[in-house]
């Protein structure tokens, strides 16, 4: 019970420390036209067809699947119609009892709209004050940008939401996998949260994605 207790309190720790934004904040640069072409194409043969994206539509059709929160993105990788428009958005699923952990995205605010079901969410400002709220079906909520936050469906019904965001390419940078999961040294880990090294490793194996073979 000790050994769970330890732990609880180290992640708490983690999610403190956390509340500076852990990368480089940034935005988008602007452009001097009304959208960029992709490489080697022609304007002139540019249609309708190249700002419409169609990813959404199987994410958006039925309710939340599975066990785990899933998230479908419509950012500039998957659409490059929105290169240069500081603009994208992300589907989000939530099965009861699933969580978006915390995380930030060093390039963008975010704008989260709960379309079904109802979400628990929260952010740490840099001054390391906590805000949380429950959200039901039509409400919103903002994540200023930079900040480390998630999404928590509490509830006994599957819950979805859509974010927008104030970038093309807002970044992810997840706190559990940046602390526990590439690689810092145990030892240097465990003297920052003033832990042992045994709870350091036994995190790590839980973040760590096992090696392929």
């Amino acid at each position: 019970m000790a050994g769970i207790d330890r732990v609880g309190s180290l992640v708490l720790v983690v999610l403190a420390l956390s509340a500076a934004p852990l990368a480089v904040v940034a935005g988008d640069p602007d452009i001097l036209t009304d959208y960029i072409a992709p490489l080697g194409a022609s304007p002139g043969n540019i249609t309708g067809q190249f700002f419409t994206y169609t990813g959404l539509r199987a994410a958006l059709a039925a309710p939340a699947p599975g066990a785990s929160f899933t998230a479908t993105k419509a950012s500039m990788a998957e659409f490059p119609a929105l290169n240069g428009q500081s603009v994208s958005y992300a589907s989000l699923s939530f099965p009861v009892g699933s969580v978006n952990p915390t995380h930030t995205h060093p390039r963008a605010s975010e704008l989260l709209l709960v379309v079904d079901g109802a979400l628990s969410v929260g952010f740490v400002d840099t001054a390391g004050k906590l805000f949380t709220q429950d959200l039901a079906t039509g409400d919103m909520f903002v994540f200023p940008k930079g900040t480390v936050h998630w999404q928590c469906n509490k509830g006994t019904e599957p819950a979805r939401a859509l974010s927008a965001f104030g970038s093309a390419a807002a970044g992810l940078v997840s706190v559990p996998v940046t602390v526990f999961g590439t690689g810092i040294d145990d030892t240097v880990l465990a003297k920052s949260f003033k832990t042992d090294v045994a709870t350091i490793q036994k995190l790590k194996a839980a973040l760590t994605p096992p090696k392929k073979p």
